[in-house]
């Protein structure tokens, strides 16, 4: 193997010379402590920066090896990669044309993980990140490359040596705790718990930092509950009952802020974070209204049915949904993946699917909507919750198990009131879902549903946290709850791997999740920016895709 002091005289040499002469990087070179490889060498400098690849032996890593469970490693790994993307910030400038001198590794949010970007077993860690060599226009930049390497060596050298043990273990500690209270939700009746001084504001509604000066979360006496953990012993928060629970209270008072906190509980966090004791049921999904989104193949007739002219709704497509349309598709298609929590907001919830009144029960005879309301029991007596913030929509009071009230950022507990608010006035509206069952059908995609190339090139990639350029569509997903640009890269090269194992038979939730149990990010080795997502967002990402085909199959 060549040896990295040969890397840097070789860079040196290639000052000025044309720049696809970088390709005899390729391959590996052997540092003090560890292996340096060059998985991809770009082509120019305006094109997507080289992948770096560097794997320090078994025999190096005895401090690493501080976990219990799988949780713990995957903490493991995610706080060295933070820990590498710390350090390099203090890489020197470089200049250049394009990406030239530009090393990062890509870790955007507070949740811990897992990543493609790091990995600790047997073999030993393997760590990747992008570096964009330095260039000016297609001449090389050799100096500056190796004055650019060799302080990337430097840091490399010290990363496992200075790495801080306690740091470490806070962080393992975490994520172990959390999954800890997570399995143990279900079995306390819980589908989620807010520990007690938590931080639920964040400084903005494109921040994820912890909002300085919030109000520490103190949970109502009622809802009061604690865990005992492995790492920090007892910890005490809010616990919130299986059923149907109500968030209410008026404007700017910290429903929806919540409910946010609630949405991020389904990962764990970095210690600091302020809603590291935030722990949701790790099948809740939040589902919402999507003007104009594609629907394919769902059985709407739970809450949508009866259409004028003899319209069947058993398998609706469409590619503009309305408010109602999508919001039935999107509680359809969650509980078709396998959801065991609905997570709702009053306000992005198309009002006439939440809920009719009596006013509008008398006067309007030929309904072909039934509201969630009405399919409540259903929902109950399946084992599915429902968690919704509510502020004007009255009507749910009698058939809520818990309702909190938060003002000005203070939970109350208030069941026991609401009930009697609700007795005290009546409305005279009447309970119960009309028509067809609350009943899933499950869908089979077609393989072609998730070809990229529909005779143009293949193009896969992200843009935002919000869309997905996939082939010529871009994907819509605004209304998932995504946390990290990784995860969006994530789901496209996911929807490759269900381009092949997709036959027209295996249903959607099967799919995803045979697709998630057997690949691994880590072996698509050239995208070290892609982040773990959950069954729940690749299939809701699938079901946003306008060239979905599928077919209902058996088994609903």
């Amino acid at each position: 193997m060549r040896r990295l002091s040969d890397l840097f005289s070789l860079l040196a040499s290639l000052e000025g010379r044309p720049y696809p002469l970088y390709k005899g990087l390729g391959g590996a070179w052997q540092g003090e402590g560890f292996t340096l490889r060059f998985v991809h060498v770009q082509g120019d400098p305006f094109a997507s920066p080289s992948v770096v690849e560097v794997r320090y032996p078994p025999q190096a890593l005895e401090g690493l090896w501080v976990f219990a469970r799988p949780e713990g490693r995957v903490a493991v790994e995610d706080f060295l990669l933070r820990t590498l993307k710390s350090r390099l910030r203090h890489l020197p400038p470089v200049g250049g044309s394009g990406h030239s001198g530009r090393v990062w590794v890509e870790v955007e949010s507070p949740k811990i993980l897992k990543r493609a970007g790091a990995h600790l077993g047997e073999g030993g860690l393997y760590l990747r990140f992008r570096v964009g060599l330095p260039a000016a226009g297609r001449r090389i930049l050799g100096k500056e490359a190796e004055r650019l390497f060799r302080a990337l060596a430097e840091h490399l050298r010290g990363l496992l040596p200075e790495l801080e043990g306690r740091a470490l273990l806070r962080h393992v500690h975490q994520a172990e705790d959390f999954a800890h209270i997570q399995e143990g939700l279900a079995g306390r009746g819980l589908v989620a718990f807010v520990g007690e001084g938590a931080i639920l504001p964040r400084e903005s509604g494109v921040s994820q930092r912890p909002l300085r000066g919030a109000v520490p979360f103190l949970p109502p006496p009622a809802l009061r509950v604690g865990f005992r953990v492995p790492h920090a012993g007892e910890v005490f928060g809010m616990g919130l009952p299986q059923g149907l629970t109500l968030i209410t209270g008026g404007g700017f008072h910290g429903k929806t802020t919540l409910l946010e906190a609630l949405v991020h509980g389904v990962f764990p966090h970095v210690p600091g974070d302020g809603r590291e004791w935030v722990v949701t049921e790790a099948r809740a999904q939040r589902v919402q209204s999507e003007d104009g989104r594609s629907v394919q193949g769902v059985d709407l007739r739970p809450f949508v049915y009866g259409l004028p002219l003899g319209l069947d709704t058993a398998f609706f497509s469409t590619e503009d949904a309305s408010g109602s349309t999508s919001l039935a598709a999107a509680i359809l298609e969650a509980l078709e993946l396998g959801a065991r929590v609905l997570l709702l907001d009053e306000d992005t919830s198309a009002t006439n699917l939440l809920v009719r009144d009596a006013r509008m029960q008398a006067l309007v005879r030929q309904e072909t909507l039934t509201p969630l309301l009405d399919r409540v029991a259903e929902f109950k007596a399946q084992g599915i919750s429902l968690v919704l913030v509510v502020g004007g929509v009255g009507d749910y009071l009698e058939l809520a198990d818990t309702v909190v009230l938060m003002e000005a950022y203070r939970p109350q507990e208030v069941t026991a009131e609401a009930r009697r608010v609700a007795q005290a006035h009546p409305t005279g509206r009447r309970f119960g879902g009309p028509g067809y069952p609350l009943r899933v059908v499950p869908r089979a995609p077609l393989p072609e549903s998730f070809d990229p190339r529909r005779g143009r090139k293949a193009r896969v990639r992200g843009r935002g946290l919000r869309e997905l350029l996939y082939g010529e569509e871009v994907v819509d997903l605004s209304a998932l709850d995504l946390f990290e640009e990784a995860q969006v890269r994530a789901i496209g090269a996911l929807f490759r791997l269900l381009e092949r194992r997709a036959d027209g038979k295996t249903p959607l939730r099967a799919l995803v999740e045979g697709v998630l149990g057997e690949g691994d990010l880590f072996a698509l080795e050239e995208v070290p920016e892609l982040a773990q997502v959950r069954p729940l967002e690749l299939g809701a990402a699938a079901n946003r895709l306008r060239g979905l085909l599928v077919r209902q199959v058996a088994g609903g």
